[in-house]
């Protein structure tokens, strides 16, 4: 079957796989709404719960937020990887082969799906923070920033998830294959500073991907002090989605030419 050609046609046929995960998302409310309730739930249980004993130089939902943020981000990417391996295991992209549309659109469109429910979901997130007592002190500059800065990420771990859903055998390996993108936060300065962990721990967490992130949106949005978080956070990120979108489309490729 031959693939319509051009830009205009590869962009037509990425929008319409993007149509399609999203009413995917649509018919699958709940999964969409427990990646957003939970965040929800983690940041009422650390602020209202735990907060109270965790001394971090500041009121502790400003030290919070930007680590739940976040996480969010990471249990919207890990339900992407799950799409992606269902369609990749149910037969769907063998369907799709026999219809005029470039093969690899299908990702493509799982991918924009994700950042668009990563960035509705973040919202409400930030909105919920705000009533929850998160006072950010940010311009617009700042906010542009950390809104840049977060896409970014989400951009990169969507990637990511879509990666590992190619590979995955089953939607249950996927969604065990995307746990350590749900656990990385946990072992950064999301919750607590990593000066406060046992020392074996501590290089690991200051030097992990996801903590100079945190650390600079948390900059942007509260005023704390920036240092090379920024440089060290866009230059993760950056190599994070050049790594993970080439390592995407190669494994496509591989699978779906056997």
């Amino acid at each position: 079957m031959t693939t319509h050609q051009g830009f205009a046609a590869a962009t037509s046929d990425v929008a319409t796989m993007v149509g399609r995960s999203v009413r995917l998302s649509r018919r699958n409310a709940d999964t969409l709404i427990v990646s957003i309730v939970l965040p929800l739930l983690m940041m009422t249980l650390f602020v209202f719960v735990f907060g109270g004993a965790i001394d971090t130089g500041t009121e502790y939902i400003n030290y919070v937020v930007p680590g739940i943020l976040l996480l969010t981000t990471g249990y919207g990417a890990a339900n992407t990887a799950m799409a992606v391996a269902d369609d990749m295991t149910t037969g769907m992209i063998d369907r799709l082969r026999s219809l005029p549309i470039r093969s690899f659109a299908v990702v493509a469109g799982h991918v924009a799906a994700s950042v668009a429910r990563n960035a509705a979901s973040t919202a409400i997130v930030v909105l919920a923070s705000l009533a929850m007592g998160f006072r950010p002190n940010a311009d617009l500059t700042d906010w542009l920033a950390a809104i840049g800065l977060l896409l970014l990420y989400v951009i990169a771990l969507s990637w990511l998830a879509a990666a590992l859903g190619v590979i995955a055998k089953s939607v249950e390996s996927a969604s065990a294959l995307s746990f350590f993108m749900l656990f990385l936060p946990y072992l950064s300065s999301a919750f607590v500073r990593t000066e406060t962990m046992p020392g074996f721990l501590q290089p690991i967490s200051r030097h992990q991907p996801i903590t100079p992130v945190i650390e600079a949106v948390r900059s942007f949005l509260t005023g704390t002090p920036l240092g090379s978080n920024g440089w060290l956070a866009l230059a993760w990120c950056s190599g994070l989605l050049v790594l993970s979108s080439t390592l995407a489309s190669v494994l496509y490729r591989r699978r779906t030419s056997r």
